[in-house]
């Protein structure tokens, strides 16, 4: 990655948190980014389900962010939405002023999911559950719960160390946060062709949201509907409730909680600047080894501008606002709509900007195929 593609991922991790509406109404579909200034409960232990039929791929579960709670969204077997298709998991990463939720995606490789040990095949990088072969999918049995005398499509590979060092943290980065950096093939598969979550994945998000059971403050981190056989199918024999689960206490103030070992409160930005300063890279696209890098780099620096200017000129409007408050010697209850007026404006800014980095960073160039492995010389004594 050149020098302006890594500032870029920094900016957009600093800039991240900043984007979103923590409401409940954000919150309602998984693929809105949200985020929050606790981290979340860590992952409980619980037996996977059996395998429905052929073709089902595992979804492990995750916690989600419910407005003023976490709460657990149990893991199932998902139907993928095209054949060749594999689920990336979503994860939470710490970015400098919080939490903030990464969506899973359906897509042809595994990408990045934070390092987290999700089990079940996803041991921190990439998928050991399971491959495409001639449009079917076959299951690893060394990792899944399957019947072989309902699915045929099996085999047996042995994942090394998988049980070695477990960790059942659920974020990445951040205080006690799991410590790991997506690799070369899981940034290539970042870029690749990517598939929103289906509706029966949706579904079943919104069942786990609506179930009260399945919040963090009421089942203390250990969810008694901890995996599914099948999507929002909460009920039944193959429903499996969590065997442990770390104990999980909730701050009091939950919209504006004191991030676990940080010692600072964490609040929305009211005014752009509020907001954390970019990081800019000096630019240089003479320095890129192609044209297409050239010309993103030149892109990426134009909107860089752009972003800084509509910065600014939000912040001299509201600037605007507060002289006119003042002059007229507005109330109390005239400010503090005000002062959420602005706020909205501010957060609404930045989640059009990160859409905006989003769209220019599915153009950005394919970084160069990696050397060649070349066997050592002989040792000649």
């Amino acid at each position: 990655m050149t020098r302006v593609g890594k500032w870029w991922v920094r900016l957009f991790r600093r800039i991240a948190p900043w984007c979103v509406l923590l409401t409940a109404a954000s919150a309602a579909r998984p693929q809105v980014a949200v985020t929050v200034a606790f981290a979340p409960p860590g992952l409980p232990v619980y037996e996977q389900p059996p395998c429905p039929a052929e073709d089902y791929i595992w979804e492990p579960g995750y916690w989600a962010w419910g407005g003023d709670d976490y709460f657990w969204v149990p893991g199932t077997w998902v139907m993928a939405p095209e054949v060749g298709l594999f689920w990336t998991p979503g994860y939470w990463g710490w970015a400098g002023a919080g939490y903030v939720w990464y969506p899973g995606y359906w897509g042809p490789a595994v990408g990045f999911y934070g390092g987290i040990v999700y089990g079940f095949g996803y041991f921190g990088h990439g998928y050991e559950g399971g491959r495409w072969d001639h449009g079917h999918f076959f299951y690893n049995r060394e990792v899944n719960n399957v019947n072989v005398t309902v699915i045929h499509n099996v085999y047996n590979t042995t994942v090394v160390n998988r049980n070695v060092n477990v960790t059942r943290v659920s974020y990445n980065g951040g205080n006690g946060g799991v410590n790991a950096q997506p690799t070369r093939e899981e940034e290539a598969a970042s870029r690749e062709k990517r598939v929103a979550m289906t509706p029966l994945q949706t579904q079943h998000f919104d069942a786990a949201r609506q179930n009260r059971e399945l919040r963090a403050s009421v089942n203390q981190g250990k969810p008694p509907i901890a995996a599914s056989a099948r999507p929002a199918e909460f009920h039944g024999q193959n429903v499996v409730a969590a065997r442990q689960g770390e104990r999980y206490t909730p701050p009091p103030n939950r919209t504006n909680a004191v991030e676990p070992g940080g010692g600072n409160h964490t609040r929305p930005a009211i005014h752009p600047n509020d907001l954390p300063p970019f990081e800019r890279a000096p630019a240089n696209p003479s320095a890129a080894t192609s044209k297409e890098e050239q010309k993103y780099q030149k892109q990426q620096e134009k909107m860089y501008e752009k972003q800084v200017q509509e910065r600014q000129k939000l912040q001299q409007q509201q600037d605007k606002d507060h002289q006119q408050a003042l002059k007229h010697q507005a109330d109390e209850q005239y400010k503090q709509q005000m002062e959420q007026r602005h706020q909205q404006q501010t957060e609404h800014m930045q989640q059009r900007q990160v859409e905006q980095q989003h769209q220019i960073q599915q153009h950005a160039p394919a970084p160069p195929p990696a050397p060649p492995h070349q066997a050592p010389p002989p040792h000649h004594n």
